[in-house]
């Protein structure tokens, strides 16, 4: 422990040099590491890969200590096989139980470096590490651990994480060839005894396969790999060389904090979808709906200050979407503009029919005045409009998730208003008889079931389209495989 200080230094806030200090108070040797004096000191190499300090003893006399990988420090202790042995023998023992060593050695008094012995490091995962992880893959993402490690240690925390068995160390990959070494990182679950220029290569392979990779890091040699990746993240802690070439940067420990953004963005992202598909779906019911209300009955159905009512009461319902409750997507949520394309204006269409229905019975049916036809269709508008919200918010049937509160309570507040205004008109609109508000509310119900039931079918057919697309292209890319092997 006492040479292991000597070639640590508190400044660099390095995590091991902090452990190892800390630790000379612990074994009563505070006293004794005030006596030696540090002459030159050269913080760890990522090309030697250990920590060296130049030391002068009580008596004068200068050495060199280092500290570093049992296996790198070996190799400063040249000849002797046994040392090499034993030394790794109690590496491995100690790394099934999670422990990692650091191998410490000085020279002598003819300059041959001596192995002075091992420092055992526990560093556990933090309590809610695993419960993190669980969370993200059953979000559909992939974690994979990369660590300077001995394999033995990984393996341990891989298990005490969940991540999987699959660890490999980069010495196995980098012995095969480019295909086959792209294929073992796709399918592992963590990689071992890794320096800092290997987790460059990692983060390419796995873009070069077409995953979306997002990266961890918190040190100098983690700059490259975290602008190399699609979304980079400089964890709390991290050096400005890492902060500056992230996307990202943590303030609070732990990843959970990334597990919690994720969540957040899934949320975002629903609301979003909910709201574009409503937002089309609206757009084509009016827009074709006024059209070919004009050319076939060849009046406006509706009035100007009608639209400006209308546009009054749907902005608060659109306003609530982005409080609303919604369902979070196990799998990473995409655009997929066929889908919405298609759901869309099979509802908006929908909406047309239903809305040159209802002026129908008013105008052939009913045989309402013009003016009073107008109002008939405007609460139409503003109830069906209202409700339409309600069939997009949701992939399953609307009643699958609750609204959210405010969402809830604007869309009843705004289609009351309507009807109050529709009823009494206010002087603003023609008014329309209580009975004639009441069939409109039943009709806009009917109808919404309808749409509903329509959207419920289209998720369907387009879910069987697109799992007979996947097993298409696997079947293809298999086809491939095999072919390129002959």
């Amino acid at each position: 422990v006492l040479y292991a200080a000597l070639a640590s230094r508190e400044e660099d806030q390095d995590p091991i040099d902090l452990a190892v200090l800390r630790a000379l108070e612990k074994y009563g040797l505070v006293e004794e590491y005030s006596k030696y004096k540090q002459i030159e000191f050269h913080p760890f190499d990522p090309v030697k890969k250990r920590t060296e300090a130049l030391v002068e003893g009580p008596n004068g006399e200068r050495f060199w200590v280092a500290k570093g990988a049992p296996q790198v420090i070996l190799k400063l202790v040249r000849g002797d096989e046994e040392l090499w042995h034993r030394v790794m023998k109690i590496v491995d023992e100690h790394a099934q139980h999670g422990y990692r060593m650091i191998g410490v050695a000085k020279t002598d008094s003819n300059g041959n470096w001596i192995y002075v012995g091992l420092i055992p490091l526990l560093d556990p995962p933090r309590e809610d590490a695993a419960e993190t992880i669980k969370t993200l893959k059953e979000m559909g993402i992939r974690v994979k651990m990369i660590t300077g490690d001995h394999i033995a240690i990984a393996r341990e925390i891989a298990r005490m994480l969940g991540i999987g068995d699959k660890i490999y160390t980069i010495d196995e990959i980098q012995k095969l060839p480019p295909e086959r070494a792209a294929e073992l990182v796709d399918q592992a679950d963590g990689f071992a005894q890794v320096f800092p220029e290997h987790k460059y290569m990692i983060v390419d392979l796995l873009q070069k396969r077409g995953y979306t990779v997002a990266m961890t890091g918190d040190g100098v040699n983690d700059a490259p790999a975290l602008k190399k990746a699609d979304v980079g993240i400089a964890v709390a802690g991290a050096t400005d060389a890492a902060r500056a070439a992230a996307d990202i940067c943590l303030l609070a420990p732990g990843i959970s904090v990334i597990k919690d953004a994720l969540l957040t963005a899934r949320k975002i992202f629903r609301r979003m979808y909910s709201y574009v598909v409503y937002r089309i779906t609206e757009t084509i019911r009016v827009l074709f709906f006024v059209t070919f209300a004009i050319m076939v009955f060849g009046r406006y159905p509706v009035t100007a200050v009608m639209i400006i009512l209308l546009a009054l009461l749907n902005d608060l319902p659109i306003l609530a979407i982005a409080y609303d409750n919604v369902r979070i997507p196990r799998r990473p949520a995409r655009w997929n503009m066929r889908l919405i394309l298609t759901l869309s204006t099979a509802l908006g269409l929908l909406g047309v029919l239903e809305s040159f229905l209802a002026l129908w019975i008013a105008v052939v049916y009913f045989r309402l005045p013009w003016p009073v036809v107008q109002t008939f269709i405007f609460l139409k508008l503003a109830v069906a409009g209202h409700l339409t919200i309600f069939v997009t918010r949701t992939r399953g049937p609307f009643w699958s998730i609750a609204p959210g509160k405010w969402l809830l309570i604007t869309a009843v507040v705004t289609k009351l208003a309507a009807t109050v205004v529709a009823v009494l008109g206010l002087g603003l609109i023609t008014p329309i008889s209580p009975w004639l508000a009441a069939f409109m509310w039943g009709y806009c119900i009917a109808w919404f079931f309808a749409e509903d039931a329509t959207k419920l079918a289209i998720y369907h057919f387009m879910g069987k389209i697109e799992l007979m697309e996947e097993m298409m292209a696997e079947k293809i890319k298999s086809h491939l495989h095999i072919r390129k092997h002959f």
